[in-house]
């Protein structure tokens, strides 16, 4: 379900220990490393014969990537150009054995500290300037070249090395500029900032090439990132002949209030399409009837006998939460006094395991002293402005730093955390895991009442906290893209990404 994303510095160590423990040359990762990003040159683009191509080394590794390249690509019948950024004498190691052996193939090279005068124009660029270890700003001389390539690249097909130069391979973030590629040939694993949000228009389409780093390093040496595969729908439970609603997973709904009645619903229908067996939606009385809006499929168990909450509900819901497998707490709850205190005396005793959304958030965020007392088995789904308000911050701080933020909060809450957003992030204490996905059919009210009740199901049917989260999250992506086909100027509703749940994971498995 989880593939790992190591950083800069851990795939260095991956590469150190592969080469220090094992044995295996560095020239051997290297020519393994360019001839697979050949290989995906070659499946993008078609065949290079004829075709004049230019290769920027830099000094480092993804210098002596592009030198191996070019040796490659000349015996595939390229007309081939090497432009290199430091003297050759200054190149060292497995670059400069590469640089070599491209000299006495008599590679045409060129010393290019800076661009003096516009390029010529070629069909195909790679990029070999920088690796996945750059995190400062680009030097003015290298910052030229990254615009000239920049320039050629809007008529020409251009590739990556690892990682388009200018990247930062920890956040994704362009310092301040970045090469523009149609293609990055990645190594062993996507870095950690190839699948951030703000890397995507960089990127191009992402290939992950294996180069024999062997599985036994990457195990010793695990990573704390991960991004979240198409196996995680392979993990979604596969119908019994004889599963019966009872063991299908039983989920309690606490929302609803006046005006915010649909919140719940939508809660309620994500849950019965991802395969919850039963649904219940517990509200006050006089909101009932609205929630369940002549849905004969949603069960509910109404409260008191007005459309407000109230502290004494608290002692009658916690007798009844035993009867189910999961709780989602918190889709149009409401935010009046009385409703944040309902709230105060029900989370912390609640013995279930917990989905707390939305309104829910709001309430733990009026009482922060809460955050300490959540089971370790409770799942929190904050969207930015949400996370904003839980630890006092801006929405735009957040944004900016949405890994960090996130890894801060769940240092001291033991739950599971989702930030919402464009690469949904989940977390724990020990992992975290990002979503592939940015889908704008997701950017509507009500989707993440409809996620809450997908991970509700998940929880119910007794998979774990974080692989409920990262399963509810894949899923709800991956329907987003499925509705994208349909609705590909957006315009679809919650409702339809509910009812297109089944079908997402059909397209998928």
């Amino acid at each position: 379900m989880l593939k790992p994303l190591p950083t800069p510095a851990e795939m260095a160590e991956w590469d150190n220990r592969t080469i220090r423990d094992i044995g295996i040359p560095g020239l051997t990762l290297m020519e393994s490393a360019s001839r697979e990003a050949v290989h995906v040159l070659l499946s993008e683009y078609g065949s290079v014969s004829g075709k004049k191509v230019f290769c920027f080394a830099g000094s480092g590794n993804n210098g002596g990537d592009a030198f191996a390249m070019a040796r490659i690509l000349i015996d595939l019948g390229a007309e081939v150009s090497v432009f290199h950024t430091k003297p050759k004498k200054q190149y060292r190691g497995d670059a400069r054995t590469n640089l070599k052996w491209a000299q006495k193939l008599s590679i045409s090279m060129v010393h290019l500290p800076s661009i003096q005068a516009p390029l010529p124009q070629p069909d195909i660029i790679i990029d070999g300037l920088l690796g996945t270890g750059f995190k400062d700003t680009l030097r003015e001389s290298t910052l030229s070249i990254v615009r000239e390539i920049n320039r050629l690249g809007r008529r020409s097909f251009v590739l990556a090395i690892d990682i388009p130069s200018g990247l930062n391979g920890l956040n994704g973030v362009a310092q301040p500029e970045a090469v523009y590629a149609n293609a990055t040939a990645t190594f062993q694993a996507p870095k950690l900032g190839l699948c951030l949000p703000s890397a995507t228009k960089h990127v191009g389409c992402l290939h992950t090439c294996n180069i024999g780093i062997p599985k036994q390093i990457q195990s010793k040496h695990s990573t704390r990132h991960y991004l979240i595969s198409d196996h995680a729908l392979q993990s979604v439970r596969t119908p019994q002949q004889d599963m019966h609603k009872g063991t299908a997973g039983k989920v309690l709904v606490i929302g609803g209030s006046e005006g915010l009645t649909g919140a719940p619903h939508l809660t309620a229908i994500g849950a019965l399409r991802s395969g919850a067996g039963l649904v219940t939606v517990t509200c006050p009385m006089g909101v009932c009837e609205s929630v369940k809006a002549n849905s004969p499929d949603i069960m509910t168990f109404p409260l008191g006998s007005g459309s407000e909450w109230e502290v004494s509900m608290a002692e009658i819901l916690l007798e009844k939460v035993p009867e189910y497998d999961s709780v989602v707490i918190g889709p149009g709850l409401g935010r009046a006094r009385k409703t944040v205190d309902f709230l105060k005396s029900f989370v912390a005793k609640c013995p279930a395991r917990t989905i707390i959304d939305a309104d829910g958030l709001y309430a733990l965020a009026q009482h922060p002293q809460l955050l300490s007392e959540l089971r370790n088995d409770t799942i929190l789904t904050p969207h930015p402005g949400e996370m904003a308000k839980l630890i006092n911050s801006t929405t735009e701080e957040i944004q900016r730093n949405r890994l960090n933020v996130a890894q801060q909060f769940v240092t001291a809450c033991k739950s599971v955390l989702i930030l919402k957003g464009a690469g949904t992030i989940v977390t724990d204490q020990d992992v975290t895991c990002l979503s592939p996905f940015s889908e704008p059919n997701l950017s509507v009210g009500g989707s993440g009442d409809v996620l809450a009740g997908v991970i509700g199901t998940m929880l119910a049917q007794g998979h774990t906290p974080r692989d409920a989260a990262c399963i509810g999250v894949y899923w709800h992506g991956a329907t987003g893209r499925l509705l994208k086909k349909n609705f590909p100027a957006r315009g679809n509703l919650a409702l339809d990404i509910a009812n297109s749940l089944p079908k997402a994971v059909q397209q998928e498995l």
